[in-house]
């Protein structure tokens, strides 16, 4: 069946299912109430009252979630929890970066465990914002123990929508129009050639005529006003035995860079049966169908770095290239002034696209065996699938990148286009039981959790067919009628064809939880579980991972009761988590022909060798957390807040140790070499009240501090160095050896710009005192701040009156570096800012804020290191609701935002946010080839039935 098949007979057979709960239900008005997410926090296999609550996590509502229109969630909620950093890039189908309460891995994930319904996912980029009920973050490992060699990097709990009371239609749709938050101003014709003659005299090249036709904006030509807009629908409702929600979602994005677009459709059935007195089954599923077509973020690279002057198209259609002639003038021959691409040249060469599928749903079985004991079952799973085609038309690209040349000239052994096509399936699934036991008597308020949980990850199944010489037309999703075997193609760089199964990782675990609660005042709570995986060798499969919290309501205290105190209570405790998400510990084995054996150089047996060490103790990363937290409630709850301090230490971070020379082993092996420090602090404050009956607002700020460290590491082993940060010019900019011990994870390692020389060229501090001054050799590099940042800040006020409403949500990160990487990769011929054209080091301006113009690549230095600070307003809302409209519509409300619309920052390039590759030794915090932050503009209306 084609997928396309698939997902319209998923989607017939879904709606049907959820019409027909609909239409044999009768509503009733005795459903319990929804628990609200400012009394009830989740905190794994449960809930409990956040007032009797001794762990830190943050709740944030469905309201707030849905009040910025964006695809992802976990973009939403940026500045809403303390301790919370969220790096959003504004790509269609990107994924955001959450890091919670800092980084403590340099190999390992980083990524927090998302738990949707019970299922343990890596991401929620298949989730519809609007299915969202509650988003929970557990953030100290009080909290997190509970799920014990996953929790190291965070969880966060997502719990879609349930039906209740009688049937109600909810209809969402928006459309919106997107444009780039910033514009780096780039030099004109003029400017260009008044600069860029300069770099050219000193190569001994003919200079540029001043004089000449054309004035690109390069940025202007790949971009477009991106257009999105999506629509929800959903039903829900319950009757006595019965509970049921059905959405259907379509969002649709033509993004800002031409070519560029993205669709998802996500359809989700949640469903709860009342089988019998004290028993219920739910059931939860959700599909989702992406589609889109990628093209290179290199384009906006070389849109910053190609001349004003090259034309789009010559007059004859062709693309134009950086090509003049010995007059200077743009030409269609003579030589080449820079080796920049045409970006729109290279937008139209660059055929992709991509189809994915993901199925996600499960199982879960409440008994209630006697009043004080429940038995939970729970299964649930998730099937993915994908695929994704790259075509490259080999002798188009080649003959459009200079207009001289004819088909006869391109060389006939090189192919004429190629296809890479690349297919890959995963299914992963988890199994939990658990009883829970909940007894009050007198002033004692006890409950017992205990269960055991079994997870498999199955592994991606990759698949990839490199193919050649394919006709011209072809679909390329169906190559039925070719010649599979003539037309694979492969090279010294490239298989034909390459089947991968991915590591796979089973998991079963057993975990307890004791709360207890006395007097209504004084709490404690234990955790406890051990986990055995397959991740590692016989010996290190197990650990445990325990976890004690205490807390003390001190407002129910007689001195206190009846005081301005509505709440103030002290809670604290200590936690054991791990992170399995590591380099696999394995022995590889080398053989063929350059391990022969032989005699009189006559090779007699092949020889096997291993080429890698191997570390027999090698298990999970474990980190120890220790926290104390405060909450407490003003003026009858007006004034809302929390404190909290920690300090969490990865004691056994897993690193790469260098073979022994002597060994004749080449391949590094892993071992426990270091520690990682996050120590930090976190305040969220709100202010709630009523004026009239007509007015009410809220004011709310959360400030969160984080210090990261590489604490140590084991000098008895030769520690593998990385050399990150690469600006695809020979440069880079980040190390990680023994040398970076005290600095944080993440830094740039640099030469220091000390001023011009007489010549105007850049010089360097001598660091290392060996007296050569001015030149960069390699003693004179040092660590410089990281590209995380060490606060931020999150600012959100809401305000209704009668059927007015008003929310402003604004976000700051503070105390971090970001490396302008496309500036930094220019030489002679490309094009640079305006502001550097404008002042440039010249004899008679030697104060001048850039170098005198150069042909040499610039060296990784602080001239290109920024500062990462900004302070944006991400989202401003106004709605306005017409209520009971007819005795079928209950409310239609209007309301227009403003995504992204001003920032206030003093970094020169497109974003500070840059997640990267999310490596901290790979690109992130290096603007190059990356998406600009965009500003958005919605219109939408809400409809209720």
């Amino acid at each position: 069946m084609k997928q396309r098949d698939l997902k319209y007979s998923c989607l017939i057979a879904v709606l049907y299912f959820g019409m027909n709960v609909n239409a044999q239900t009768t509503p009733q008005d005795t459903i319990p109430k929804e628990n609200k997410i400012d009394e009830i926090v989740m905190i794994g296999y449960g809930s409990r009252k956040k007032v009797d609550n001794t762990t830190a996590v943050s709740s944030i509502s469905a309201e707030e979630i849905t009040k910025t229109k964006v695809l992802n969630a976990s973009q939403a909620i940026q500045g809403k929890a303390a301790g919370v950093q969220v790096t959003a890039s504004d790509m269609p189908g990107s994924t955001p970066t959450v890091m919670i309460r800092g980084i403590g891995t340099v190999l390992g994930g980083r990524e927090p465990l998302y738990v949707v319904d019970g299922m343990f996912t890596n991401n929620i980029n298949n989730i519809n914002s609007n299915d969202i009920l509650s988003y929970d973050i557990l953030k100290d490992a009080v909290a997190l123990a509970i799920y014990g060699n996953r929790a190291a990097n965070g969880v966060i709990i997502i719990t879609t929508k349930s039906g209740k009371g009688k049937m109600s239609i909810s209809y969402d749709g928006l459309i919106g129009i997107r444009n780039p938050l910033k514009k780096v101003e780039m030099a004109d014709a003029s400017q260009f050639v008044n600069y860029n003659n300069i770099g050219l005299a000193n190569q001994g090249k003919g200079l540029l005529n001043p004089n000449q036709p054309y004035n690109t904006d390069w940025f202007k030509e790949i971009t477009r006003t991106g257009i999105y807009n999506q629509h929800n629908i959903s039903i829900s409702g319950s009757s006595e035995s019965v509970k049921y929600f059905l959405s259907f979602n379509n969002y649709d994005e033509q993004s800002i860079l031409k070519g560029t677009d993205y669709n998802r459709t996500t359809v989700r059935t949640n469903n709860e049966y009342r089988i019998a007195k004290g028993i219920r089954l739910a059931q939860n599923l959700s599909l989702a169908f992406t589609n889109s077509t990628p093209k290179s973020l290199g384009a906006f690279t070389n849109a910053y770095k190609q001349s004003p002057l090259v034309p789009v198209y010559y007059p004859n259609g062709q693309y134009g290239q950086p090509i003049y002639d010995s007059n200077g003038n743009i030409s269609y021959s003579g030589g080449r002034f820079n080796n920049v691409s045409n970006p729109v040249m290279q937008l139209a060469f660059d055929n992709q696209k991509t189809k994915d599928f993901l199925l996600q749903g499960g199982l879960k079985l409440d008994i209630d065996i006697l009043k004080e004991l429940k038995f939970t079952s729970q299964f649930s799973g998730e099937y993915g699938t994908g695929k994704s085609y790259n075509f490259v038309d080999s002798r188009g690209l080649w003959l459009a990148g200079d207009p001289t040349r004819v088909e006869s000239g391109y060389q006939a052994s090189l192919p004429l286009n190629r296809l890479t096509n690349n297919s890959n399936n995963f299914f992963n699934w988890v199994l939990s039981n658990y009883l829970t036991f909940s007894k009050k008597f007198g002033q004692h308020d006890l409950e017992v959790v205990a269960g055991t949980e079994a997870s498999v990850k199955d592994g991606v199944e990759t698949l990839v067919i490199n193919r050649k010489n394919l006709p011209s037309g072809q679909d390329y999703w169906n190559l039925s009628g070719t010649d599979y075997y003539g037309f694979l193609y492969s090279d010294s760089n490239t298989k034909a064809i390459e089947s991968v199964k991915g590591n796979g990782n089973k998991t079963i675990s057993y975990f307890g939880r004791v709360q207890y609660k006395f007097m209504n005042r004084y709490l404690l709570s234990g955790t406890i579980r051990r986990d055995g995986s397959s991740q590692f060798a016989d010996g290190n499969k197990w650990g445990t991972f325990p976890s004690f919290g205490a807390g003390w309501i001190v407002s129910e205290e007689d001195f206190l009761k009846d005081s301005f105190f509505s709440l103030l209570k002290l809670r604290g405790g200590w936690g054991k988590i791990a992170n399995q998400n590591v380099p696999l510990n394995y022995l590889p084995l080398l053989s063929g022909s350059v391990y022969n054996y032989g005699f009189g150089g006559t090779a007699v047996s092949n020889g096997v060798t291993v080429n890698k060490g191997y570390d027999p103790s090698l298990g999970w990363e474990i980190t120890e957390e220790a926290s104390l937290g405060l909450d407490f409630g003003f003026l009858n709850s007006r004034l809302t807040g929390s404190f909290d301090v920690y300090n969490k230490e990865t004691t056994n971070i897993i690193l790469q140790v260098t073979p022994y020379l002597a060994t004749g082993i080449s391949e590094a092996n892993y071992s426990h070499m270091g520690s990682v420090v996050n120590k930090g602090a976190e305040v969220s404050l709100n202010w709630a009240d009523r004026v009239g009956e007509d007015f009410s607002y809220s004011i709310g700020a959360n400030y969160s501090y984080n210090k990261n460290q590489f604490k140590n590491v084991d000098t008895s082993k030769p520690i593998s160095q990385l050399s990150g940060g690469s600006l695809g010019n020979g440069q880079w900019t980040k190390l990680f050896n023994a040398t970076t011990v005290g600095n944080a994870l993440g830094s740039f390692y640099l030469w220091d710009f000390d001023g011009y020389d007489a010549n105007g060229n850049m010089t360097y501090k001598d660091l290392n005192g060996n007296g050569i001054t001015g030149s960069a050799d390699a003693g004179d590099r040092k660590y410089f701040d990281s590209y995380i940042p060490k606060s931020t800040l999150g600012v959100n006020i809401s305000m209704a009156y009668k059927n007015w409403d008003f929310a402003l949500n604004g976000y700051g990160a503070f105390g971090f570096k970001v490396y302008n990487g496309k500036k930094a990769q220019r030489i002679s011929g490309e094009n640079i800012e305006r502001s550097v054209a404008n002042d440039y080091w010249t004899p008679t301006n030697t104060g001048a804020s850039n170098p005198a113009p150069t042909t040499a690549i610039p060296i990784a230095s602080t001239f290109f290191l920024e500062s990462g600070d900004f302070f944006r307003i991400n989202n401003i809302s106004v709605g306005y609701t017409f209520r009971n409209i007819t005795d079928y519509m209950k409310s239609i409300k209007f309301y227009v935002s403003a995504i992204n619309p001003v920032i206030f920052t003093k970094f020169s390039g497109y974003t500070s946010e840059l997640s990267g590759d999310g490596n901290p030794y790979g690109t992130a915090g290096v603007e190059l080839d990356s998406y600009p932050a965009l500003r958005s503009f919605v219109f939408g209306v809400n409809l209720n039935f």
